[in-house]
């Protein structure tokens, strides 16, 4: 299961969300979009032009907005 997680350093909600799925076992790549602008331009695109983040995309092209532990686990457990 590949999750990305798009992310810049100084977001509060990506560090909170880091440390939950670290502590769940749940791997992931982790993406700055202030480093990478064409990953800014994936986060603006599902996030009707906003760069929103944490936005976490899935294998299967989905993507979730600041979501939940618990959103989190319930995506990879529907996909998996």
């Amino acid at each position: 299961m590949t999750v990305t997680m798009y992310s810049t350093p100084w977001c509060g909600y990506c560090h909170r969300l880091r440390s939950q799925m670290d502590r769940a076992g749940i791997a992931y790549k982790v993406v700055d979009i202030e480093q990478q602008p064409e990953a800014a331009a994936i986060v603006e695109k599902v996030n009707n032009g906003n760069q929103t983040v944490p936005t976490l995309v899935y294998a299967d092209g989905s993507a979730q907005t600041n979501p939940s532990l618990k959103q989190v686990q319930k995506k990879i457990a529907a996909l998996s």
